[in-house]
């Protein structure tokens, strides 16, 4: 039991310190652009870029890191999986939407008109 718990607890410290570096890499990077304001404007992108590529680099050797790069492994699976609707398919549910669209919209204008009629018939001022 304290052999799992001490693996545990030691793979969460090293993972937070894995978090944090990348964090503070990727700080560094923006840092790193507004300190250096002299040197030219690719060589500071650049730095972004590059404290960019290694924050994500050592993020992703994190547990969190690889749970998300096995999430996105199986999201690009389940998109495979995904049967699209064809061009005609698509145009058919498109039309029905806005025909539907223009029908419930006559119907709210006519039901507003004929509101609008009653209050002003009610009120005495139509």
């Amino acid at each position: 039991m304290s052999t799992a718990t001490t693996e545990t607890s030691e793979s969460g410290v090293l993972d937070i310190l894995k978090l944090l570096i990348a964090a503070g890499v990727l700080v560094g990077g923006l840092f790193a652009y507004y300190y250096y304001i002299e040197v030219s404007l690719p060589l500071r992108v650049l730095m972004v870029l590059g404290g960019t590529v290694a924050g994500i680099a050592i993020g992703m050797t994190s547990t969190q890191g690889k749970r998300l790069w096995a999430f996105i492994q199986g999201s690009r699976v389940e998109i495979r999986k995904v049967v699209w609707p064809t061009r005609e398919e698509t145009t058919q549910t498109a039309i029905a939407v806005f025909v539907f669209t223009l029908i419930m919209a006559l119907f709210f204008w006519g039901l507003d008109s004929f509101l609008l009629w009653l209050t002003r018939s009610l009120v005495g001022s139509g």
